[in-house]
Order: structure tokens, then C-alpha cells, then sequence
């Protein structure tokens, strides 16, 4: 279910995901916290000034489904809170944690369940400090050792809230006891800064054992800016460092957007570093992503379709875009890029002719042997 409220720019979005296994595989009962979260006002949910889209999903069933829902969801430019209830597991193959849905079985669980890493790649691009995550989380046996040993991280630049339970006796099905406390408080009418939230929340849904995450990832500001930082962020990358250095200019654009404002000509170029790192480490999807986020943000601030940056960064997304091999991430790319290069049309010749004939071949036959 989908719902708009209208007024307010940038608007946020908020997602409620609530799903777990049918049957005697489920071990919390995710989707009773949703009627609380929907009486929550909109814009408490969005964390924006009033309105905002809200996202819900109750007990889905099919891995893509969601992870076409994560996506449209994080690639709003506004603000983006996202409040998942449901149960962990760990596939025995990888060893990796998924999100179980309401079709998940032990047996199928790389194939029925939400990969955690899913989740993590869609935040990943998204600008410093504009993505809150609110947990409510049991985990079965093997994956709550795991979070036990390594914790549970979304990465730099989103803000984690929440607790991971361990699972709960035989023939007993967990509350979502969290995160119904959390909705409680905003139904209240308050809103309190999200540390202060957490801990009211936790201390109401008890401890029975529960790990409770406050992870504030969004980078400090740094301590110093007499020094160019760029020289050091490339020499990570160019030393095989990836992780490290988008953790640094991830930093610096937090820092850009905070001190100088978002669409910043500051925050712009971390923008568009972060985009040539993405290149770097060979993530084509992000890399276009990040440069067609670079191009919308200069035209943001009234630049013209043929300035130069602006034509450089479409012309950069567009070459990213044709090293997708991805057919579905492709399209969807593919579907922003077309408008996008109708808007920029740029100095190559042919360049938006090429970006629809490839759409034509992706949307008609949408195999990989295609794509080049």
C-alpha cells in the first residue's frame, strides 16, 4: 500500500516492512506494530515538516518485490526512515543474514528471504545523514551468534536505531515490542531527538537479553579543513582501500552539506568524488546513480543543460550506464537516464538517440548478450 500526503519540498518517505514466515517458522509477530506506525503523522514518520509518501508492506512474499520497494524508496531525495520488523536468519552457504519473508523456509532461504546486504547496497549512495533505520529484530539461533560476535551495521552515512532479540522459546512468538514503543511515543504527539527516542523505547520494551543498536553512521565533521583531502581519498582508492575511502569523502560531504547546505557547490563536488570512487571500485550501478545525482543537483541550482559539469556528469552516468550488465538495474537506470540526456543531450553526437535505441533493446529482449 502506497499512500501520498501532499505540501512540502523536499517531501520524505518513510518504509514499514513487516514480514516473517507463516506457520510454526515465525518467531515475531512483525506485522502487529503496523497499525500503530500508520497513526503516526506523516511527517513525524518522514522526519520532514509535515508531508511525505509512506511505504507499507505486510507480510510480502517475494524478495524482489521488496527490494523494488527499497529501491524507489531510497532513491527519494528527501529524507528517508525506515522501520523493519521481522526475523533474521543466516543461509549455510554464505553464512550471510537475511530478512525472512512470509513464503521463507529454511530450505529456500537465499531465495525467499531479503538479503541484509540488499538493503545495505540501496542506502549506500544516499547522501550522509538523511537516512534513519528503526529495528525490531529477532534473530534465529545461528544468526544471533553472528550479531552477537559482529554487531549489525548499515554502513557509513544511515543512522541505525533498534534491537535484535534472540530467539524466543519453544511454541512462543516474540512482540515487536520496540518499535511499538517507538510508534506510542510519536501517536503521543511527541518527537524527540532519536537518541532520547531509543532510549525511552528500550527501556519500556525490557531487556530479555536483546542487543540494542545506536548507531549514529553519518561522519563527523572533520577537525581540520586547512588541508586538501582529496589527495588522500584517491590514494585509498587507488590502493584497493574502496570501503575506506568513501568512509572519507562520505565524511567530507556530510561536512559540505552541514556547513555550506544541501546542493552546495561543496557538497556537489563530494558528490561527484564519491561517484568517480564507485568507478573506481567497478560498482557501475552506484557510479550512475551518483553522477545522475550530481547532474539533477547542478541543474538544482540553476545550471545550464549545456554547462559543462552538467554535460560532464550525464555524459559520465551515461557511460557507467553501459557497463551495467545487470538487465533489470539497467532498465531502471535506464529509465532516468533517457529523461535525463532528453534534458542534456550533451556534445557527443547521437548520445540520445543511443540511450533510447539501448532501452528498446533492454525493454524488448533484457538478456545480458544484449547490453553491449
Amino acid at each position: 500500500m502506497a499512500m501520498t500526503v501532499e505540501n512540502t519540498t523536499p517531501p520524505g518517505t518513510a518504509l514499514l516492512l513487516a514480514a516473517a514466515p507463516a506457520g510454526k517458522g515465525r518467531l515475531i509477530d512483525a506485522t502487529s506494530v503496523l497499525p500503530t506506525l500508520a497513526a503516526v503523522p506523516t511527517g513525524t514518520l518522514t522526519r520532514t515538516a509535515a508531508a511525505g509518501t509512506i511505504v507499507e508492506l505486510a507480510d510480502p512474499t517475494d524478495q524482489q518485490t521488496v527490494l523494488t520497494r527499497i529501491r524507489a524508496a531510497a532513491a527519494a531525495p528527501g529524507h528517508l526512515t525506515v522501520c523493519l520488523a521481522g526475523q533474521l536468519h543466516l543461509d549455510a552457504r554464505q553464512r550471510l543474514l537475511h530478512v525472512a519473508l512470509a513464503r521463507t523456509t529454511p530450505a529456500a532461504l537465499r531465495y525467499t528471504a531479503l538479503p541484509w546486504q540488499w538493503l545495505v547496497g540501496e542506502l549506500k549512495p544516499r547522501r550522509p545523514g538523511t537516512t534513519t533505520v528503526l529495528v525490531d529484530l529477532v534473530a534465529a539461533p545461528d544468526a544471533w551468534q553472528q550479531i552477537r560476535a559482529y554487531g549489525l551495521a548499515l554502513g557509513v552515512g544511515a543512522t541505525l536505531y533498534g534491537r535484535v532479540s534472540p530467539p524466543p522459546p519453544r511454541h512462543r512468538v516474540a512482540e515487536p515490542a520496540y518499535l511499538k514503543a517507538v510508534a506510542g511515543t510519536w501517536r503521543s504527539g511527541l518527537n524527540p531527538p532519536l537518541a532520547e527516542l531509543h532510549a525511552e523505547a528500550a527501556a519500556r520494551a525490557g531487556a530479555d537479553g536483546s542487543l540494542f543498536l545506536a548507531v549514529d553512521a553519518t561522519p563527523a565533521p572533520p577537525a581540520t579543513v586547512d588541508e586538501d583531502p582529496l589527495p588522500a581519498v584517491l590514494a585509498a582508492a587507488h590502493a584497493g582501500q574502496h570501503d575506506r575511502a568513501e568512509s572519507l569523502a562520505a565524511t567530507w560531504e556530510a561536512w559540505a552539506v552541514r556547513t555550506h547546505g544541501p546542493g552546495s557547490a561543496q557538497a556537489v563536488h563530494w558528490l561527484e568524488v564519491r561517484a568517480d570512487l564507485a568507478h573506481l571500485a567497478g560498482d557501475a550501478v552506484r557510479s550512475c546513480t551518483l553522477w545522475m545525482a550530481a547532474a539533477d543537483a547542478r541543474l538544482a541550482r540553476n545550471h545550464a543543460p549545456d554547462d559543462a559539469t552538467v554535460e560532464a556528469a550525464v555524459d559520465r552516468a551515461h557511460h557507467e550506464w553501459q557497463e551495467v550488465r545487470d538487465p533489470q538495474r539497467a532498465r531502471e537506470l535506464g529509465a532516468r537516464l533517457v529523461a535525463l540526456r532528453a534534458r542534456v543531450p550533451g556534445r557527443r553526437r547521437g548520445a540520445v538517440e543511443a540511450v533510447r535505441r539501448r532501452m528498446e533493446q533492454l525493454l524488448r529482449h533484457g538478456t545480458p548478450e544484449t547490453l553491449a
